[in-house]
């Protein structure tokens, strides 16, 4: 199987090159230079008409958005590796819906906190980057209720589930969620980041 990843350094394609890594998975790494507009080439939009990376190709098929890429990843590689729960398991399906709180209902108010708070000034607004700051801290409840009595998200074991919610919370501890009033979290999350596939330039 040949596999082509196209990312930029400290990119929303951070977290698949931390599977990759995480994995083991043998592929070909392309630089997609987004600072200078490669993203938006006509060959490169034809493997994601989005025009934005992680971008992945499987014997040439394309593939785009971070969630459903870390997913096939988890599925395809991670299960025979420890770092995914079967398809028959009932934790598969605690990841499933734990991966896409994180993408969806986390990563919905995380990008009202960057428009609001770090976004171009048109957008900026003091009153709705603090919203989101509390409605972050709603949902930052909700995971550390979850991971009290447990050290990782699908049980004792760490798994590509970690990976993929550690590296969003991640990210909202960058742009100043209060990560620290939420002990559990911010335990599970140092663990998280400790992770060797989580270092170096990615």
């Amino acid at each position: 199987m040949s596999i082509v990843f196209y990312w930029h350094p400290m990119s929303s394609a951070s977290p698949v090159a931390s599977a990759l890594a995480e994995l083991g998975v043998s592929h070909e790494r392309v630089k997609v230079d987004i600072r200078t507009g490669e993203q938006r080439r006509p060959e490169f939009l034809a493997r994601n008409p989005n025009g934005k990376v992680p971008t992945l190709t499987v014997d040439g098929a394309p593939m785009f958005e971070a969630l459903a890429i870390q997913l096939w990843l988890g599925e395809r590689y991670g299960v025979e590796r420890g770092l995914w729960p079967a398809a028959d398991a009932p934790e598969r399906l605690l990841a499933m819906s734990w991966c896409a709180w994180a993408y969806v209902s986390y990563g919905a108010v995380l990008s009202r906190l960057y428009l609001a708070g770090h976004g171009e000034a048109p957008r900026k607004d003091a009153a709705q980057a603090q919203a989101a700051m509390d409605d972050l801290d709603t949902l930052l409840a909700v995971l550390d209720g979850h991971l009290a009595g447990r050290a990782w998200v699908l049980g004792e074991a760490y798994s590509l589930a970690d990976l993929v919610i550690g590296s969003v919370v991640g990210y909202s501890a960058y742009l100043g969620a209060r990560i620290a009033a939420h002990p559990h979290v911010a335990a599970w999350l140092g663990r998280v980041q400790a992770r060797p596939a989580m270092q170096g330039d990615i």
